[in-house]
């Protein structure tokens, strides 16, 4: 075991260099001229980290259910409610406080209205499954005329445009009121403002409906124009004169647009997309505090949101609404092969969390814990194993016969909470390198203390998932966290994932104001970028030992969240998407990563205010500079190559507070550029070798590539 209390405070009293990146002794000049020297020719290389720019993903501020997650039908199966975590006086820790229905978690009918003066109930009696056991109930006064039932309003609106949308429903009349006359149904997407149709259809009933059993219908809307704006919905209505005086049961009424790689059940295509030009190397996945649930039942349980969708129940999520599910390990498993990334699995390792928001908190009794070892092994074979194995038939069943490729699972979230990790990870990590021993295991505690002081001693080859929400100034101050860190740490052979990383706030005395939020960021800034790109630099100059990194969160729904700032903004409507600068910079840096890392010398100037860092890629050079000053910083660049040619990117804003926003949504984003000798840069050649002299400018990320 190794206590780290101290750590922090040593590695900012050492100025130890990256095995690839060195740092002379010379006095630090603010705003003064740089200069480098990069070698290709000789001096040390490593081989950059592969893996490095990634994506973590949980179901938090309505970034999977009205996000990624493509369906368009908002509480489509009645599952639960909304509720809101608060702190009321004279009451330890929180409480709910608030809730969308009487029984908090418990069914509502949000997001659904009446057409025609149809009357909308919740009923238990008639369930659909044994997963979905609440549904609609639509009664149809007998006194009703022209067309009749009820709409969806969506995920705050619905984009409509000329595209195919697959919508489906389960249907059951009431057989003591049941007329049989009624032939069908009109589908239809439609304005919320106006008298417009977008779309419409007719559902034939054929034969008689089933009044012992649901009947399932399916069919297609093609819209011919873009509507104006999202504020749109869906409906299905009857002909009051078949239908007045009848009753129906309806659940599981479903809306889906083109998804990414038109996979059924899939991804919002524009959000896709957006993770897609990021470049990434591997998705984290399920979370975060969503794995663990607000308790050991409500846990994320891959075994229930596998199958069918009418077999999902979903759960009270752990960001104040319920999750459907329908984004289940299946669909996190193939959202990794579309994009062609690596998953991540995070498995829970028997700690959950608790709505009184109190650590430590839910910990399985330690008799118990082979139960979820099992669980976890059983994870692993139905991602990885083979049609002959029990699950790796079920995932074939499924609709996936291919076993999947698993390199990294990570056992637990932010352990550090828990006054019992250093029990179970042991056992965790014993029993799955049993099964499958050529997978890296990540601890999700280690060098920093727990509640209770317990640390864990992680072995060679194994991974340590850090996370850090901080301000600009403390990841300028941890530059040279990593340099060296295996020895310093004492954990030989042991890597670093920065799992979770952004920067929430200004800078302020003490850090993060995590009580009263003073100076959070509602949107990632200039001078958030900044941060978090020269923690990157950070890392990226030590791949042999940080070897992942995630940025969190990852999305925000507009209309409902709980954290800020977030990776990418984003509404119902695709044209009011905002991708932030934190977006911008890691799409540099995972564009421009480099094969090898170079040794670049600083002759003249030291870090602070500007960064730097050397990669090289067949004949391509990389140099990234992070300028975090008010002004220029004057650069002059030595490099063993005669230079052929000078392109660059550059991400910068005037004002370092400066942010995008919906109607502005690329005020900060990145511009190329070329670097011309007599154009705003000296370039010369000197025999074999060449520079180049040129202003870096202020509050800027810049990636130059030199041929």
């Amino acid at each position: 075991m190794k206590n780290f209390l101290g750590l922090c405070a040593l590695l900012l009293s050492f100025s130890l260099s990256a095995v690839a990146t060195e740092s002379t002794a010379v006095n630090n000049l603010p705003n003064g001229a740089v200069s480098l020297k990069v070698t290709t020719k000789s001096g040390a290389r490593n081989k950059t980290a592969p893996f490095l720019h990634g994506l973590f993903f949980e179901d938090i501020n309505h970034s999977g259910d009205g996000g990624l997650y493509a369906e368009l039908i908002r509480n489509r199966a009645f599952q639960g409610s909304d509720v809101t975590f608060g702190r009321v006086p004279n009451q330890r820790g929180a409480r709910i406080v608030s809730s969308e229905a009487e029984i908090p978690w418990a069914p509502t009918l949000t997001a659904w209205g009446p057409i025609g003066g149809a009357i909308l109930s919740l009923d238990l009696v008639n369930p659909l499954s044994e997963a979905l056991r609440t549904v609609m109930r639509v009664d149809i006064p007998q006194d009703a005329v022209g067309e009749v039932g009820f709409y969806n309003e969506g995920w705050w609106g619905m984009d409509v445009r000329p595209q195919n949308y697959n919508a489906s429903f389960y249907i059951r009349p009431n057989g003591a009121l049941y007329a049989k006359n009624v032939t069908g149904v009109k589908v239809s997407l439609r304005s919320n403002l106006t008298d417009d149709i977008w779309a419409e259809t007719d559902v034939k009933f054929d034969g008689d409906l089933s009044i012992h059993n649901y009947t399932k219908f399916e069919t297609a809307l093609e819209p011919c124009v873009f509507a104006p704006n999202s504020n749109n919905t869906f409906a299905i209505t009857f002909d009051a004169k078949e239908a007045a005086g009848q009753t129906f049961y309806f659940d599981f009424i479903s809306l889906f647009p083109p998804t990414y790689k038109d996979r059924p059940n899939g991804l919002r295509k524009d959000l896709a997309e957006n993770l897609h030009n990021l470049a990434p190397k591997f998705l984290r996945f399920p979370g975060g505090n969503n794995m663990e649930g607000l308790s050991i039942d409500t846990r994320w349980q891959w075994k229930k949101n596998i199958g069918p969708l009418i077999d999902r129940p979903g759960r009270p999520g752990n960001w104040h609404y319920y999750n459907t599910d329908g984004l289940g390990f299946l669909e996190f498993l193939e959202w990794c092969e579309d994009l062609e990334i690596e998953p991540l699995l995070t498995v829970y390792a028997g700690y959950s969390l608790d709505s009184a928001d109190i650590h430590p908190a839910n910990t399985v009794p330690e008799e118990d814990l082979h139960i979820y070892i099992q669980e976890a092994i059983d994870q692993i074979q139905y991602a990885t194993g083979s049609i002959d194995s029990p699950w790796g038939n079920l995932r074939a069943k499924h609709g996936h016969p291919e076993p999947f490729s698993l390199k990294f699972v990570e056992i637990g979230n932010e352990d550090w909470f828990s006054d019992s990790y250093y029990w179970r990870y042991p056992r965790y990590l014993e029993a799955l390198k049993a099964a499958y021993p050529n997978i890296t295991y990540i601890a999700s505690q280690a060098t920093e203390s727990s509640i209770a002081n317990r640390n864990n001693t992680i072995p060679p080859g194994g991974m340590w998932d850090l996370h850090h929400y901080e301000t600009p100034q403390f990841f300028k101050e941890k530059f040279n966290f990593f340099d060296n860190w295996q020895e310093i740490a004492e954990y030989p052979g042991v890597t670093i994932f920065v799992g979770e990383y952004s920067v929430l706030s200004r800078d302020r005395a003490g850090g993060v104001d995590w009580e009263n939020g003073e100076g959070r960021f509602v949107y990632p800034t200039m001078v958030a970028a900044l941060g978090e790109a020269i923690f990157a630099l950070a890392m990226e100059r030590n791949p042999q030992v940080v070897t992942l990194s995630s940025y969190a969160p990852l999305f925000q729904n507009f209309n409902s969240y709980q954290w800020t700032p977030d990776f990418i903004g984003f509404s119902a409507d695709p044209n009011q998407t905002v991708l932030s600068t934190s977006y911008y910079q890691q799409q540099m840096f995972s564009h421009f990563k480099g094969a090898e890392t170079l040794p670049i010398i600083n002759t003249k100037g030291d870090f602070n205010p500007l960064w730097w860092h050397a990669s090289i890629e067949g004949n391509r050079v990389f140099v990234k500079l992070v300028n975090a000053a008010q002004a220029a910083v004057p650069l002059t660049l030595s490099i063993d190559f005669r230079i052929k040619s000078v392109n660059g990117t550059i991400l910068r804003h005037d004002d370092e507070y400066g942010f995008n926003y919906i109607g502005n949504a690329t005020a900060i984003s990145p511009v190329k550029f070329t670097l011309k000798n007599g154009k705003g840069a000296t370039i010369t050649k000197d025999g074999s070798g060449g520079s180049l002299k040129w202003n870096v400018p202020p509050l800027s990320v810049t990636v130059l590539e030199l041929q």
